[in-house]
């Protein structure tokens, strides 16, 4: 475990610098960044159910139906190994030119991969040159997300009062929720209003399309936005960095190692919950519908516990928050399985909302105010980007894959899958011991300084 600051306030250098917030302006980012998180998660999530249920068959046709998800899910973890390339490059930048100016860009790489796969012709078409263009754009998707992420928290905490950072910073974090419900519900409207023939034909590219008309819409309202004002301060003051990302991984390793650790267990887990039980739940005889409309219910009350749970981080912590969700997930990982295979949808909502909603949500709530409040503000983007981007990999991007894999192809394996979980969760809990909290409200009521100095933990 760390050792804290002292009650001494840090130095000025990493000290959050103090700034005037317009209050129109912190309501129009915070929108801006809920809504552009959604339509980015939407456009992520989509490609990920698709993957489930359709992208097999489109652009893997001649193999084996088990070899063909794995080599779906498999395009599916290239868009996360892409997400460090793509939180590298705009972080660098971020920290250098602004959020503002990345967060477009990631807007229309993002609406860019998402609307080309819609149009892009299958297999039977044009043959391997279909699943090789899906890889490329796949990696488009990845790079506009991993840029996304840090820059959309860096917009709400930056914005935000400190003693409500937990709060704020949670806002664009429901827009995984909110990606996960119009996803899903794309395709639960699809599938559900069309013949399977009709479907399988040209259905299936609606979801992909559609997101065009949400991506101008968010490009427009992020238009309207004002720079970071911490960003605007730490260019009056010529603290630029010339080489960011360098800089925070020389300087700020393990804090880095940190941020991965205590990503991990949600990362990992939520794409099991939802991607991975689109193609577990028909093999044991479990509706395909009935597993779309459970994750959108628990996706639809994810736009509520999300907010809550970092409201409660400020008064309760980060490092608390973040240690009680990955333990409810370590002990919901058998008991979820088991739940799942009732068919029974009320049980799988059960699950999925203990497991989510409770477990994964506390983690996730806190995970913009933890990771910016663990670096300094010059280094923000950089130390808020490359740390997460790498969990998405390790843990995220590969969930889908090495759960099938695990599983086997009779799908009767699945307490190799739950064990998979708990160890990811033990990763989380480990991570969040070894760190400080960072909560101005909890730390003052230690008798610590109000912000936790970042260069006292490298």
């Amino acid at each position: 475990m760390s050792v804290d600051a002292s009650t001494n306030p840090p130095p000025p250098s990493s000290a959050a610098p103090a700034v005037t917030v317009d209050p129109v302006m912190r309501r129009r980012a915070m929108a801006s960044s809920v809504l552009g998180s959604c339509i980015e998660w939407y456009d992520f999530y989509v490609y990920g159910v698709a993957a489930a249920i359709i992208l097999n068959s489109q652009f893997f046709p001649n193999v084996d139906p088990f070899v063909g998800i794995l080599l779906s899910f498999s395009t599916y973890a290239i868009g996360f190994a892409a997400r460090p390339i793509g939180g590298v490059i705009f972080a660098h930048f971020g920290d250098r030119v602004g959020r503002k100016q990345m967060l477009m860009m990631t807007l229309g790489l993002m609406g860019f991969g998402t609307f080309m796969i819609g149009c892009l012709p299958s297999y039977a078409s044009i043959g391997i040159a279909a699943p090789i263009i899906l890889v490329l754009l796949r990696i488009v998707q990845g790079l506009g997300v991993g840029g996304e992420w840090g820059g959309a928290a860096l917009m709400a905490t930056e914005y935000a009062p400190p003693k409500r950072r937990g709060f704020f910073g949670s806002w664009p974090q429901i827009g995984v929720p909110a990606g996960t419900l119009l996803a899903n519900g794309a395709f639960f409207l699809v599938v559900g209003l069309l013949p399977e023939e009709a479907f399988e034909s040209w259905g299936w590219r609606i979801p992909f399309l559609s997101s065009i008309v949400l991506v101008a819409l968010s490009f427009y309202i992020r238009s309207k936005v004002a720079e970071s004002p911490v960003f605007e301060e730490i260019k009056a003051k010529g603290e630029i960095e010339k080489m960011p990302v360098v800089t925070v991984i020389r300087t700020r390793p393990a804090t880095i190692v940190r941020v991965i650790m205590m990503r991990f267990a949600e990362n990992a887990n939520y794409y099991i919950y939802t991607t991975f039980l689109l193609a577990y739940g028909p093999e044991i005889l479990v509706a395909k519908n009935d597993i779309l409309l459970a994750t959108m219910i628990m996706a639809g009350l994810g736009l509520f516990t999300i907010p809550f749970w970092g409201w409660v981080s400020d008064r309760w912590g980060r490092r608390s928050s973040v240690i009680a969700g990955a333990v409810v997930m370590a002990l919901m990982a058998y008991p979820f399985f088991w739940g799942v295979q009732t068919g029974d949808l009320l049980m799988i909502l059960l699950m999925l909302i203990l497991t989510c909603n409770i477990g994964r949500d506390l983690c996730y709530s806190v995970e913009p105010a933890y990771f910016t409040e663990l670096f300094e503000p010059k280094l923000r983007y950089s130390g808020a980007s490359v740390g997460p981007q790498v969990a998405a990999v390790l843990a995220g991007g590969f969930a889908p894959l090495l759960a099938t894999a695990l599983v086997g192809p009779d799908f009767d394996r699945y307490w190799l899958v739950a064990g998979y979980m708990v160890l990811t969760s033990v990763i989380t809990i480990t991570g969040a011991f070894w760190s400080p909290e960072t909560a101005p409200r909890v730390r003052l009521s230690r008798g610590l300084s109000e912000e936790h100095d970042p260069t006292t933990s490298r």
